[in-house]
């Protein structure tokens, strides 16, 4: 597939790409997807690391360090849980003003 004509697809409308196009379109975006988890992913145990293990005395962690990690973990989740709530609901309402602009 010519990538160029498939950008070009994309910018006019996603409902004129053929059906490879649209597998290809898929296969990226599950991609991208992929690859954005890992990187939240990689951050929240950098993240957690950072601010809550400062013994490097035991391969264990200690209940303070334990703890910590948890709060930070169920923290973090819940931001980004918010954000994607947030996230859907500006694309709802732009989804929606531009159909109305439509009519």
């Amino acid at each position: 597939m010519d990538s160029l004509r498939a950008q070009q697809n994309l910018t006019s409308s996603p409902n004129s790409l053929t059906v490879s196009e649209q597998r290809e379109l898929e296969q990226r975006l599950q991609k991208r997807q992929v690859k954005e988890f890992m990187s939240l992913f990689g951050n929240l145990v950098d993240n957690c690391f950072t601010a809550c293990v400062d013994d490097f005395t035991s391969k264990a962690l200690s209940g303070r360090e334990g703890g910590c990690i948890q709060r930070c973990v169920a923290k973090s989740m819940t931001t980004q849980t918010r954000l994607s709530e947030r996230f859907a609901e500006l694309n709802q309402a732009m989804t929606a003003e531009m159909q109305n602009k439509r009519f």
